[in-house]
């Protein structure tokens, strides 16, 4: 077999893609090339090694000398292939600077950390700078200087990736010498800046303090270097020529690491985390730090400053800035709005991710490196205060503190540290490739190849990769969802030997700072529920850290945490309840926003705890649908002999539906139209089954049939399918008699139906009632209950009035006898969509009786701008305005024949009445109304058509509507924005 197909073939099964293009690599390296291939097989991309140790043979002094070194010791000839293989911008370096390979063939380089002095001296040395002297200053030319630092950081870290990729140093340790690095090239930059100010720089001391990852001792190997400058005057100088000097030296040193060269850069340095940002001075005293920290800074500084640790510069004045800024950082949780500021930051770095890159964020995507930082930081910031042993720079140091402490479980502190590293290795090995900064993980599979062999996946590498990146994805997901509130377990929950972790008043601050407003309340409930060595108890700690993660993330925690104890007062002994919440993730997620957002709800839920159950069905929140409620309440209705019996079965049911419908609501399964829909079923039903219960009860009494039929009409928004969740049920009764039966002896039968069903309905017990008003029947209170047919017709023909039409726009015959209902509705079309529409005089009597009521109905005090039913631009004007477009053009506009608003506005733009744009403001005017009072319902547990006053009520409705903390003023101008759209409409399709 020629020699060429053996050496293909061989290639091939050491993982070589490029078999031609090798063997001419090889070829070129000459006879003793192929001894190497099975080192340069185990690199990330042997085809690349072996084309980069190529062009380097072709380039060092010594060829031969190269090559038997390599042949010769192993150590050398894998790490050199690591790096080739790894890393085309290394290899770049290595064709620029060919001698440096040497630096690979150092036998302690895998088993040595060089120290960060070590580091210093070099780089200082590299600039001509004594490393000796308290302040070092350059002195090779400036441009040489510059070019000789970036030579010697990527000698430096030439030798640190080799160790990374062929010994398994630990990404903590990389990281450590990575920062370690960075802070020797700040101090050399700092020498060449002295150099080139000259004498002015001996006026001021200049600390550069490292933040981020570099201050942390973690920093990545391509990332921007976040510090902050300090300046003191030095002896004999005064503070003003002090900070001119220290700003010019800050300058240039930030310039020296960040310009291009011909030998490239080395990175940013960015002081934008100093105060006032890019807009603040670039130095500061330490004084005038403070006086910013004290009085200015927010939240998010304060977690910036968590890392903060000098590493250039004065070594004293560093120091003496670290020792007054950090005991600031401890009291940072006790911040009004502290959680409140942190949950929107959260918020805020997922919504900034970019829609194409969201699947592939390893650092800022759920699941990615920032949860693990922002957990841990967060920990930190809340218990640091009492803890000195937490604060630990690094996210691994300070999670194994955590975890050794006890503010994180072993199970779960281990799973998240195995889950970081993966993570960070991960992140190195994408930047290392061409020492860009990158955080996405790349879609080509050439790229996905090479980087799952970096990570030591050789069988399926591409396969193996995304398997691992998923699977620490998403323990990292569900870690967060429980770590930053675990450590609350211990300062609640008795250990079995009796001690308590934190002090009550550690406990109480650690509550205040999560956002309850009675620390001392919640304490009390949480040790009520996980006090004890009983199985339930064991549950309920395992169970709280969610939970309370869920009611801090909620407008009301402290309302959240009391119903969960009275809902497992209530259920906690029977076998399902804790066993469900423990093991359905999303049953106790759903349950914690129930609680901590609806009082309405929470209400329905505490007069049936059992309730719970449907949070853990399948599509459990999905509502059931008129035929299936129907079906089920009148079968449990006339299932009883008591009417009392049958009709507190309907009730458990409708009651049942609404938390259904409300928890929906809450979760944004269901708009606003949704809503309305679905209560409207749930009210139907009832009354469908209710009617049924009055009339069994009615029967029984009279020992006879009813010889009549009866239908039950409904009115206004029950009519449009528009329900709230404090709306009355508006209908109408009517009846006709059997054939044959007595006329008074019907009308007197459907009288006592009607009359028990709403008494039925109206009884006191533990299910809410429901108000039956039946006002808009002929004739208002003074006329009879129920008519017949016929007298419905006589009385529409002589004696309706046109708000009577109006008014039966939002007719709807629901209930009962069908046909009954059908011949009801032929009956009120011709009246409420006449075939001529309106005449100009009619026109002006619906605006003069708009007119009217927006004089004298809007409650006293009330603000017309912000009244959602009668106010400028409200319900009222909407529905006004759709329905003088029906009463006008319904006639011969078949798709106006619509109780329901939304549909007639929809049909009105199709039938060239309406503008797409004036139907838009119209809709959304209307959505956003009927939104915000069943909103308030949720909140308060009763209704109000107006913005609730109180701050948090406001805020509460704020956010579910979805409004962020803090975005209640944003709500209340989304609202006027809107409606002030909807009245131009109104003003311009009702009024002229």
């Amino acid at each position: 077999m020629p020699r060429a197909t053996t050496r293909a073939g061989r290639l091939a099964r050491l993982g070589f893609t490029d078999a031609e293009a090798v063997g001419a690599d090889l070829d070129r390296l000459g006879a003793r090339a192929d001894e190497l291939l099975h080192l340069a097989a185990t690199s990330a991309d042997p085809d690349q090694a072996v084309a980069y140790l190529a062009d380097l043979a072709d380039r060092v002094e010594d060829r031969d000398r190269l090559l038997e070194a390599l042949a010769d010791d192993e150590g050398a000839a894998m790490r050199l292939f690591s790096v080739l293989g790894a890393s085309s911008a290394l290899g770049d370096h290595l064709l620029r600077h060919p001698d440096q390979w040497q630096e690979l063939n150092d036998p302690l380089l895998g088993s040595t950390r060089p120290p960060a002095l070590t580091l210093q001296a070099a780089l200082l040395r590299a600039v001509g700078a004594d490393p000796a002297l308290s302040e070092p200053v350059a002195t090779l030319p400036d441009s040489e200087a510059v070019d000789a630092l970036r030579v010697e950081y990527r000698r430096l870290l030439l030798r640190l990736v080799s160790r990374d990729l062929s010994h398994g140093a630990g990404v903590d340790d990389v990281a450590a010498e990575l920062s370690d690095l960075a802070a020797g090239t700040l101090e050399a930059a700092l020498a060449v800046a002295r150099a080139r100010l000259g004498e002015p720089s001996q006026s001021a001391r200049l600390a550069v303090i490292a933040m981020g990852k570099c201050g942390g001792h973690e920093l990545n190997y391509v990332s921007d270097v976040d510090v902050v400058f300090v300046v003191a005057a030095a002896e004999g100088h005064d503070e003003h020529e002090a900070v001119r000097a220290g700003t010019t030296l800050a300058a240039n040193l930030m310039r020296i690491c960040s310009d291009h060269t011909a030998e490239g850069t080395i990175w940013p340095v960015d002081a934008a985390l100093r105060p006032e940002g890019r807009t603040g001075p670039l130095v500061r005293t330490v004084n005038s730090h403070l006086g910013y920290y004290e009085k200015w800074a927010k939240t998010w500084e304060f977690q910036a400053l968590l890392k903060a640790r000098p590493v250039a510069g004065d070594a004293r004045l560093g120091r003496e800035y670290v020792d007054t800024i950090t005991p600031l950082v401890w009291m940072a949780c006790e911040r009004e709005g502290f959680v409140t500021e942190v949950q929107a930051m959260r918020r805020r770095v997922i919504e900034h991710i970019p829609a194409a890159h969201a699947g592939r964020q390893i650092k800022l995507g759920s699941g990615g490196l920032r949860d693990v930082e922002f957990a841990v930081q967060l920990l930190q910031m809340v218990h640091g205060r009492a803890d000195e042993t937490i604060r630990a720079g690094a996210t691994l140091s300070a999670l194994t503190l955590l975890t050794r402490g006890g503010y994180v479980g072993r199970d779960d502190g281990a799973a998240l540290d195995a889950a970081y590293r993966f993570l960070r290795s991960l992140e190195h090995r994408m930047q290392l490739a061409q020492l860009r900064r990158t955080h996405v993980l790349p879609t080509d599979e050439v790229d996905l190849r090479r980087l799952g062999r970096s990570m030591g996946y050789h069988k399926d590498p591409v396969a193996e990769l995304d398997r691992q990146w998923r699977r620490h994805s998403q323990e990292v997901r569900r870690l967060h969802e429980k770590l930053f509130y675990r450590p609350l377990l211990a300062a609640v929950a008795k250990l079995p030997d009796g001690e308590v972790r934190l002090s009550p008043e550690s406990a109480r601050q650690r509550l205040a700072a999560l956002g309850y407003a009675d620390p001392a309340a919640a304490l009390r409930h949480l040790e009520a529920l996980t006090s004890g060595l009983s199985r339930t108890a064991s549950i309920q700690r395992t169970l709280l850290p969610a939970m309370l993660e869920w009611f801090a993330d909620a407008p009301n925690p402290d309302a959240g945490l009391l119903g969960f104890r009275q809902i497992s007062d209530a259920l906690g002994s029977t076998h399902w309840y804790l066993k469900t919440l423990r093991d359905e993730g999303q049953v106790a997620q759903r349950l914690a926003v129930v609680l901590a957002s609806s009082r309405y709800a929470t209400d329905l839920l505490q007069r049936a705890p059992e309730g719970v159950r449907i949070l853990a069905q399948p599509d459990g929140l999905a509502p059931l649908g008129r035929a299936a409620l129907e079906k089920e309440a009148v079968a449990a209705g006339t299932r009883q002999q008591d009417p009392v019996e049958g009709i507190t079965a309907v009730r458990a049911i409708r009651r049942r539906e609404l938390f259904r419908v409300a928890v929906a609501d809450l979760l944004g399964e269901l708009d606003e139209a949704e809503v309305g829909v679905a209560l409207t079923d749930v009210t139907a039903a009832t009354l469908e089954a209710a009617l049924a219960v009055a009339r069994q009860a009615v029967e029984a009494e009279r020992r006879e049939p009813l010889p009549t039929r009866l239908a039950i009409v409904a009115m206004g928004r029950f009519g449009g399918f528009e329900l709230g969740y404090a709306s009355d049920a508006d209908v109408m009764f009517v009846h006709e008699p059997l054939e044959d039966a007595p006329a008074q002896e019907a009308a007197r039968a459907a009288h006592d139906v009607a009359n028990e069903l709403r008494r039925l309905l109206k009884l006191p017990g533990t299910d809410p009632a429901l108000d039956i008003d039946a006002d808009l029947r002929p004739e208002g209170r003074q006329g009879p209950l129920v008519r017949t047919l016929d007298s419905y017709a006589a009385y529409y023909a002589k004696w309706s009035a046109l708000w009577e039409a109006q008014a039966l726009l939002r007719a709807t015959a629901l209930v009962g006898d069908r046909d009954l209902c059908a011949r009801f509705t032929a009956l009120i079309d011709p009246l409420r969509f006449p075939a001529a529409g309106l005449g100009d005089r009619e026109v002006q009597e619906v605006r003069r009786i708009k007119a009217r009521v927006d004089a004298e109905r809007l409650p006293r005090g009330a603000d017309p701008a912000t009244h959602l039913k009668l106010g400028r631009g409200g319900l009222a004007d909407v529905e006004w305005t759709v329905q003088l477009l029906q009463m006008r053009h319904a006639g011969r506009v078949e798709g106006l024949r619509t109780t329901r608003t939304l549909a007639a506005l929809h049909a009105a733009v199709e039938a060239g009445l309406l503008t797409e744009p004036d139907a838009e403001a119209l809709e959304e005017a209307w959505r956003l109304a009927s939104g915000l009072r069943n909103a308030i319902v949720q909140v308060r547990g009763r209704p109000a058509d107006s913005l609730p006053h109180d701050a948090r009520e406001r805020a509460a409705v704020a956010h579910i509507r979805g409004y962020g903390p803090g975005e209640s003023d944003a709500l209340l101008n989304d609202y006027l924005r809107v409606t002030r759209h909807a009245r131009q409409v109104v003003d311009r399709v009702f009024w002229e």
